[in-house]
């Protein structure tokens, strides 16, 4: 025969109740019902609470032993990795962000990794800066097309207010 199962629930029935019907996570849910369980007196030994969760005893001893160290919240506490370290530190993204908001601008992503290694002293992998440039700044690197040497200046800018004032005329029907 097990040991005496003794464990005070400072929270009502009541209280349990609601907790459980706005609970979102299944091992939250099964942590109010056990405390559920037990303040309403419907079981009487860890085993039993085992086997109604389908969860092995040490489990519950463990969830009980959280709950009379830190109560419900630390019972229900969600935890959450801290994941890796960055491997750009922030002030290295402040100043490539800025950089990218030049007129200049970087002619391709190798001369990103580059940068950083000679202005940062940072060894970045190439996937990485493009990650980071494309999808977590949305920037895209614009570079001039190169343009003929024999083109007249007087002849484009004669095209570029041609063309604005036919887009104009065009979107106005």
């Amino acid at each position: 025969m097990s040991r005496p199962f003794k464990i005070e629930i400072a929270e009502s029935e009541e209280e349990l109740k609601k907790r459980l019907q706005t609970a979102n996570l299944g091992n939250q849910k099964e942590k109010l019902i056990m405390l559920w369980w037990i303040k309403s007196g419907q079981v009487k030994e860890q085993q039993e609470i085992g086997r109604r969760l389908a969860k092995d005893t040490s489990t519950v001893t463990r969830w009980l032993h959280k709950y009379r160290t830190d109560g419900i919240s630390g019972l229900l506490e969600i935890k959450k990795a801290p994941g890796a370290k960055r491997k750009i530190d922030d002030a290295a993204i402040a100043a490539l962000l800025e950089e990218l908001k030049t007129g200049k601008g970087f002619s391709s992503y190798g001369a990103i990794v580059e940068w950083l290694k000679e202005e940062h002293g940072q060894d970045i992998e190439y996937a990485t800066v493009y990650a980071w440039v494309r999808y977590r700044l949305g920037a895209k690197l614009k570079v001039l097309r190169p343009q003929s040497h024999k083109q007249e200046e007087k002849l484009v800018s004669e095209f570029k207010k041609n063309s604005e004032s036919f887009l104009q005329q065009f979107s106005n029907e």
